[in-house]
């Protein structure tokens, strides 16, 4: 599904193809949720895969959407590895058996990660960032200050 067309596939890495950026945002989405693929949906929408990578790392709220995109994608998974057992289907499109072992493997390993927070991306400024580092450092020295007063008084 190659286009050769730079305006169109967004080969420059300048920024989103003709149509606009929530035109190619929104069938993105939809065709990562889908295929659970960057290449496929990057084709789908008419990019390259770096401008989507790009947008992502840009735009906080098209990144909670990859992600709500990716779950859904472990959904799909999911209910693909039920009605398969559930009807017998064992083999893929290419007569190949179905690798039910890695698929089960790779729904846990997210479960995982989304209880751990792992599925979380969150996007902090540099300020906020200081502003915590500033909490810890201040918490430490009042936690420091009580031991060292604590060991100056008498017992």
């Amino acid at each position: 599904m190659a286009n050769s067309d730079p305006a169109r596939t967004g080969a420059d890495d300048t920024g989103p193809p003709e149509g606009g950026n929530a035109a190619w945002q929104t069938l993105f989405i939809e065709a990562l949720a889908i295929t659970s693929s960057l290449e496929l949906a990057a084709a789908a929408a008419g990019v390259v895969p770096a401008v989507a990578c790009a947008q992502r790392r840009r735009d906080p709220d098209f990144a909670r959407e990859w992600n709500a995109a990716l779950a859904e994608g472990y959904v799909h998974l999911e209910f693909e590895i039920v009605r398969r057992l559930r009807t017998g289907d064992f083999k893929t499109g290419d007569s190949e058996k179905f690798d039910f072992a890695n698929a089960i493997r790779l729904l846990a390993a997210h479960r995982d990660a989304t209880a751990r927070g792992g599925g979380q991306v969150r996007h902090v400024t540099a300020a906020e960032v200081r502003a915590s580092i500033d909490r810890k450092i201040e918490d430490i020295r009042r936690r420091k200050a009580r031991i060292e007063a604590g060991a100056g008084a008498p017992s």
